[in-house]
């Protein structure tokens, strides 16, 4: 098949969905740009099913999805798909489109759709594995393993990533749980003489973030403010191990990637979603409880975005192979 020349990454703006659509776009090597798709009442009410609002069709002034057409268009989140749609019907199906993620209104939603298997949604356009796509590659692991960062390199081993979330749709941190993620990270530091490199996110427990900072810095720790560059990669990549919050199940599949023991605090509540996740990887020995032992064990590391990308290079040579032979 010939190198793709154009990707059009179609979201409504959320981190989560535009990192997974970037690192497959990464993956395949193609030139993307960033497209926003924010409909307005009552459009937005109608998403995924559509239809768009005639002031964004591609002929309308500042559409967000005006041509020229791309080879690939990739979207993600429920209200992107309508316009995926829209995308194959006005490029009179030049563009092939894809959807990750499950898009709620089956699998003709897009040319090849990719969900994670806990998800329902099967097809014969449809990849699942146990992981989401992302951007870290093992070459860039390797490149940030080798990259100096003074405030990680002068921590000493055996360091450990820990990523926090927080409240979510489905848990909550509780005042115990919080009592219970900062005792327990505090008896690894201490029992095992280990260096913690903790980050937080936006959904972080004020409360929680405050007793880590000054854990960290009175015992020190790494942790990072949330001010210049996110330093995630480089604290996967020169980690140990990792303890990770299950709130996130992109948090934890980013950390699958790296083929080292993953440790999962559980906060109040839980979806039978995240309990197959977690499931999934324990079965695959990539996860294990926290508080809890440290282990060692390395595993396979989980990174569906190649596989991803391969699928979508053998679709899209097919789909381009039999236009040809019409």
């Amino acid at each position: 098949m010939a190198r793709l020349q154009s990707c059009w990454i179609l979201t409504d703006g959320k981190v989560g969905d535009e990192v997974q659509c970037i690192g497959v776009a990464e993956a395949l090597e193609v030139p993307y740009q960033l497209r926003h798709v924010r409909p307005k009442p009552p459009f937005s009410w109608l998403m995924p099913y559509g239809p768009i609002d005639p002031r964004e069709r591609p002929s309308a002034q500042n559409s967000p999805i005006a041509p020229p057409f791309p080879d690939l268009a990739i979207g993600s989140g429920r209200r992107a798909i309508a316009y995926l749609r829209h995308i194959k019907n006005a490029s009179e199906g030049k563009t092939f489109t894809v959807c990750l993620k499950d898009p709620r209104t089956g699998s003709k939603a897009a040319d090849l759709i990719w969900v994670p298997d806990h998800d329902a949604l099967r097809g014969p356009n449809v990849l699942t594995s146990p992981t989401a796509p992302h951007r870290y590659s093992p070459m860039l692991f390797k490149q940030l393993r080798e990259t100096p960062h003074p405030e990680l390199d002068a921590l000493r081993s055996p360091r450990i990533a820990v990523l926090v979330g927080g409240d979510s749709r489905h848990h909550t941190f509780s005042q115990d749980d919080c009592e219970r993620l900062a005792a327990g990270l505090e008896a690894l530091a201490r029992d095992h003489s280990a260096s913690l490199m903790i980050t937080t996110s936006r959904r972080t427990p004020a409360a929680l973030a405050e007793r880590l900072a000054r854990f960290a810095a009175v015992e020190g720790h790494f942790f990072w403010q949330g001010t210049g560059d996110n330093p995630l990669g480089a604290i996967l990549a020169k980690a140990d191990g990792i303890v990770a919050t299950a709130d996130s199940t992109n948090m934890i599949g980013e950390a699958a990637s790296t083929g080292k023991p993953i440790h999962v605090f559980h906060p109040t509540g839980g979806h039978k979603k995240i309990e197959r996740f977690l499931a999934s990887l324990s079965t695959l020995g990539v996860i294990h409880p926290f508080p809890g032992p440290l282990k060692t064990t390395t595993y396979e590391p989980q990174d569906a975005t190649p596989m991803i990308a391969d699928a979508i290079r053998k679709a899209m040579a097919a789909d381009r192979a039999g236009t040809l032979a019409t």
